[in-house]
């Protein structure tokens, strides 16, 4: 018997070691996998930056790889310089806060009633719906209702004709049916609660993960909208900061096709700063969205999880 179990101990260390063994390998493995996926989805966004605030021509050489050479401000100067990007910027927040909030409201009106067991037409509803998802008019047709509506070349024009997204109803219905106990609109009707009043004080505070994500979504879909613009809008003075920028690379690259009777140096420092506009428009655009992220990144993983479980 002393044998057996010593010839099992022996074994069952072995068997330690020999899977200590294989996790060590499996845990360097992972991390150099890691490692490189690190390097290869930080490293572009890091150069964006640092060529951003680099000397043109070192950018243009490829002396910029890992810190800015010739640190300087001029392709930010060359953008400010742009007057009308200041009337992109305040389109774009009127686009993006009005937006979104039409959006959520939109979104929890169409959610809510889907996620009641007790509406009855629920599911034919439901069908209509996800129907779009499959089915659409096309340009043309949408942009005669748009024409139709009034809506062209308005503010409106950016704002309603995607008021609503289904494939954000059904996550917010989702995440109403199985987050939101049944319970709590027994108790909130036995309080003497109505409908709107159950949704406006127990359902939206219960709710703000999944409210964070979609408005995260929706937010940032009109932040980086600049096709609508191009379809419905041609007051220049209604266009999203996203148009501006554009232009303004377009009119980078008309100039460049346009510098006969020019100097060396001018073409070659012209040539040099339309290259590194690039990264600055990059900046300019992004850096908002980004300094919103890290205030509902709480919410963001906890609301896709939660409300996607189960169709």
């Amino acid at each position: 018997m002393r044998r057996l179990k010593s010839g099992n101990g022996q074994a069952s260390a072995r068997n330690r070691i020999s899977r200590s063994y294989s996790d060590r390998i499996f845990d360097i493995v992972n991390l150099f996998v890691m490692l490189v996926l690190l390097v290869v989805f930080v490293w572009p966004l890091w150069f964006v930056v640092i060529a951003s605030f680099s000397d043109p021509n070192e950018v243009w050489m490829g002396n910029v790889v890992l810190w800015p050479k010739g640190f300087t401000l001029i392709s930010y100067e060359t953008l400010l310089e742009y007057k009308r990007i200041w009337v992109g910027y305040g389109n774009t927040l009127f686009y993006t806060v009005v937006g979104t909030l039409v959006n959520l409201v939109m979104t929890v009106c169409g959610a809510y009633p889907l996620s009641r067991k007790d509406f009855m037409p629920r599911h034919f509803f439901m069908f209509l719906f996800m129907l779009t998802m499959y089915f659409g008019g096309g340009l043309i047709p949408t942009y005669l209702v748009v024409s139709g509506l009034g809506l062209v070349d308005t503010r409106w024009a950016m704002i309603i004709p995607g008021a609503v997204s289904i494939y954000n109803i059904i996550i917010t219905r989702t995440y109403f049916m199985n987050s939101i106990p049944a319970s709590l609109q027994e108790a909130a009707t036995l309080d003497g609660a109505n409908s709107f009043q159950y949704l406006m004080r127990v359902v939206l505070p219960l709710s703000k993960p999944i409210i964070a994500v979609i408005g995260l979504y929706y937010a940032v879909g009109h932040w980086n909208d600049f096709y609508t613009a191009l379809i419905y809008l041609y007051n220049e003075d209604l266009m999203p900061l996203q148009s501006f920028l554009r232009d303004m690379l377009m009119s980078t690259k008309m100039t460049l096709n346009n510098l006969s009777g020019l100097d060396t140096a001018t073409v070659e420092l012209k040539t040099h700063l339309a290259q590194t506009l690039k990264y600055s428009v990059i900046i300019v655009s992004t850096v908002p969205v980004l300094c919103i992220y890290p205030f509902i990144q709480k919410y963001f993983v906890k609301g896709v999880m939660v409300g996607s479980v189960k169709g």
